[in-house]
C-alpha cells in the first residue's frame, strides 16, 4: 500500500523519513494532490541508470533503422573475431 502523506507532514520529517526503503518511497500531497516523492537514493540511482539503458537502447535501434542493421558475421570481421 502506497505512503501518502500530506506536504504539511514534513514538519515532522524524522516520521516521514522512518516511512522511506528499497522499494517503498513517501508521497507527498499538496491541497490534496500527488506533488513529491521522497524516496532511499539507492532506488533512485537504480531507476535513473536503467532510464539511460533504455535510452541508449533506442538510440541504438532508431541508428539501426536509418543506417542499416549489421549483420553478426560483419562486426566479428569488423573487430577481427572471425
Amino acid at each position: 500500500m502506497p505512503n501518502i502523506k500530506p506536504v504539511s507532514d514534513l514538519r515532522n520529517y524524522a516520521e516521514v523519513l522512518r516511512g522511506i526503503g528499497a522499494g517503498s518511497p513517501v508521497y507527498l500531497t499538496r491541497n490534496g494532490r500527488g506533488r513529491y516523492v521522497i524516496q532511499d537514493m539507492e532506488e533512485y540511482e537504480k531507476k535513473e541508470a536503467a532510464m539511460k539503458l533504455v535510452m541508449e537502447l533506442e538510440k541504438g535501434r532508431l541508428s539501426g533503422e536509418r543506417e542499416g542493421w549489421h549483420t553478426l558475421e560483419k562486426i566479428r570481421k569488423e573487430f577481427g573475431l572471425t
